[in-house]
């Protein structure tokens, strides 16, 4: 079924990646139509963490949010597809960074990196970043359930010299690269949710405590490597530019959790600047209620 899935759904992923933008986002505006206004989609979870993190705003303008995430959102899907045949040209030209010039001084220092991000944005193009650096490229992420969709994902990742891992498999391969001398950049997006019985750490995220992600705070302490926050700006439409942000050359010298701490703060910022877009879609918050006492 896996088989029949993939073939069924794979011509159409790649006639709609071969359209130009306009009519890429046109197709997006469409989908977005129905999965706001008549599916529906998810539309309660995310006015519920709107209204949760934002208990001052007016219902007027939780809408206006609402609304204007669910675009973003859907051009993010459409942007994904796109990934399957844009040229790197054309993913230069979209995808911008202000300070590279922080991970080539990290290359000079002989540090491999974790690189830092959120929900936040747009992280899909970000591997287009292998272009402009000397460091091998891994990236954690959730398997995919079809095995045929999941080897798609891993050859367009490919394409710019960045290799996708799991979680289980990322200290292994990170160790094996440290000991053959390998630099390294490793993204890590660390605004997940962990389970409640697996969290060593409980702090505030937009005013709500809630349990924090620490996987990529600690392997960079294991492995000393840099950590780098980055930072993604929607400029217009299909146009995106990054910015880095170094949290700390040796992590070592920071207690447990500072470093998470202060990477969820530098998050904070920029969903206060523009909240539409964050993935208001992800359930970040429903823990909220379950903090264990040696943690209020």
């Amino acid at each position: 079924m896996q088989l029949i899935a993939y073939i069924l759904v794979y011509p159409i992923l790649w006639l709609i990646s071969i359209l130009p933008f306009r009519l890429l986002y046109g197709f997006s505006d469409v989908i977005c139509f129905f999965m706001y206004r008549v599916f529906g989609y998810r539309k309660q979870v995310v006015k519920e963490n709107l209204r949760l993190v934002f208990p001052e705003k007016p219902e007027a303008e939780i809408t206006k949010i609402t609304k204007q995430f669910y675009h973003h959102f859907c051009d993010m899907m459409f942007e994904a597809i796109k990934s399957l045949t844009i040229s790197e040209s054309q993913m230069k030209k979209r995808f911008k960074f202000t300070n590279v010039e922080l991970i080539n001084d990290l290359e000079n220092k002989n540090r491999s990196i974790i690189l830092m991000c959120g929900h936040y944005g747009s992280w899909e193009w970000i591997f287009i970043l292998q272009k402009y650096v000397k460091h091998k490229g891994f990236a954690v992420y959730k398997r995919l359930n079809n095995k045929y969709f999941d080897k798609l994902v891993k050859q367009i990742r490919a394409k710019y010299d960045s290799h996708l891992i799991t979680t289980k498999e990322t200290f292994n391969v990170l160790l094996k690269s440290k000991q053959n001398g390998e630099l390294t950049i490793n993204g890590f997006v660390s605004d997940q949710t962990p389970k409640v019985h697996k969290a060593f750490h409980w702090n505030k995220f937009m005013g709500i405590k809630v349990p924090m992600y620490t996987g990529a705070e600690m392997l960079a302490k294991k492995l000393d490597m840099a950590v780098v926050f980055f930072s993604v700006k929607r400029l217009k439409r299909g146009y995106y530019e990054t910015t880095f942000k170094t949290i700390s050359e040796h992590p070592q010298e920071y207690d447990d959790y500072e470093i998470t701490d202060i990477f969820f703060k530098l998050l904070e910022e920029k969903i206060l600047e523009a909240p539409q877009y964050y993935l208001w879609t992800h359930r970040r918050w429903k823990h909220k209620d379950s903090v264990p006492p040696e943690f209020l």
